[in-house]
């Protein structure tokens, strides 16, 4: 059913496993957080989707609000998926459109011209994303591109300067900010907790925007690899549809996966690589488990210190003086 190879070391008991996540999540937002329920931004996505199936489960239908917050770089797959698992569920679902948000606060506008500093003519009817080259057959540097579209369909790459890359990422945190502010404003409404949707990768590894989809009163999922999640859909019949679906950022106007944007290996090879860090096992030993060569894996131990460092920011709280 699931997209990713579940490796031996990763394998749950997924009953125990679902038991134990729903009894947390009951504790947490009845008697810790003392909210009458839980709103959960869900993207048609695997992890949003078993937050919410979680959600349910522990807490009842009654007591989950999923929150649809489309804009227009959105795949409309992302919404129809979306109001699936609101379907299925039978849970109260909204849909806050964040397009008039983001025009309000320039996010389209700033990142087009950081875009047009590297390709003048991009504009009306182009599509772009940015990549990263992939660990499992590049011996190149990390480095960020963006790839573009035109409207007669001609692509072109170009290689990100750094003012480039961070003015397109920092207006593209607008969406995910944008998103969390309607979900805090339904949480306010009917006083229930925001649910954060990160794995374990995502979370470790700092795949998230601070105050944004890093923002959160529980976050059931996020000692769980991407692999463990794809078992626990499967046990909570996730449809299909939704367990076949690449991970993807649905970030930017081109089609684009997580592997691509930020973890340079397919997911299941990054779970592996993250496990065998964890657990003290060198490259050497790593490298017949994952089917990678032992530099491939001494360079993706490399990129997990690296982003780890980055995380320590976006974990961090604000600092006081005392």
């Amino acid at each position: 059913m699931a997209t990713l190879t579940v490796a031996g070391p990763l394998k749950l008991d997924v009953a125990a496993e679902v038991k134990r996540i729903t009894a947390a999540i009951r504790e947490t937002v009845l008697f810790k957080l003392r909210r009458n329920g839980a709103v959960i931004g869900v993207s048609g996505g695997i992890d949003s989707s078993v937050v919410a199936y979680l959600c349910a489960r522990a807490l009842g239908k009654d007591r989950v609000i999923v929150l649809f917050t489309p804009e227009t770089d959105s795949s409309p797959e992302s919404l129809r998926l979306g109001r699936m698992v609101a379907e299925n569920l039978g849970v109260r679902s909204f849909l806050e459109d964040v397009t008039s948000v983001l025009r309000g606060a320039r996010c389209y506008e700033r990142r087009d011209e950081a875009i047009r500093a590297l390709i003048p003519d991009y504009g009306e009817g182009w599509q772009m994303k940015i990549v990263l080259p992939n660990l499992s057959h590049s011996q190149q540097y990390a480095l960020f591109s963006i790839v573009a579209k035109s409207p007669a369909g001609e692509t072109r790459k170009v290689r990100l300067t750094l003012d480039s890359y961070l003015t397109i990422v920092a207006a593209t945190n607008f969406k995910q900010r944008s998103r969390k502010m309607m979900e805090y404003y339904y949480a306010d409404r009917f006083k229930y907790a925001v649910a954060g949707t990160p794995n374990r990768l995502e979370y470790d590894q700092g795949f998230f925007v601070k105050n944004g989809d890093g923002a959160a009163d529980f976050k059931p999922i996020a000692h769980l690899y991407k692999t463990q999640v794809y078992q626990l859909a499967e046990y909570l019949s996730v449809p299909e549809e939704i367990c076949l679906r690449p991970p993807t950022t649905d970030t930017y106007s081109l089609p684009q996966t997580q592997e691509e944007f930020y973890f340079s290996l397919s997911l299941d090879k990054t779970d592996l690589c993250l496990y065998g860090h964890e657990n003290g096992l060198s490259p050497a030993q790593l490298a017949p488990i994952v089917g990678l060569a032992e530099d491939q894996v001494r360079r993706a131990y490399e990129a997990i210190v690296s982003k780890r460092r980055a995380a320590e920011y976006l974990h961090a709280t604000a600092a006081l003086v005392d």
